[in-house]
């Protein structure tokens, strides 16, 4: 449960950042909504879950999901550390 609200904490995160950024009104809304159905995946992306594959709702909010409004989320959430004085995000291939 503490792992669905991290997720859920971070997509909110992620979509209050994308609708003041660079997408247009409209659009930011439309990729808001989709993004939240992404919450599904939490048992499959979260450090330690025991998932070791997507479950089949996963897999259909993600194709949902427009692929500019997620590209544009995830460039958009990179440049947070830097908006914040932190060091940029390294992820190694774990």
């Amino acid at each position: 449960m503490a792992a669905m609200k991290s997720v859920s904490a971070l997509v909110l995160v992620i979509v209050l950042v994308a609708q003041s950024q660079m997408i247009p009104q409209s659009l930011a809304q439309t990729c808001s909504s989709t993004l939240s159905t992404l919450n599904v995946c939490a048992p499959f992306v979260m450090p330690g879950a025991a998932a070791t594959a997507p479950n089949p709702d996963c897999c259909n909010a993600l194709q949902a999901v427009d692929h500019n409004c997620l590209c544009n989320t995830i460039r958009i959430a990179s440049r947070i550390p830097a908006q914040c004085n932190l060091p940029p995000l390294t992820c190694g291939a774990n």
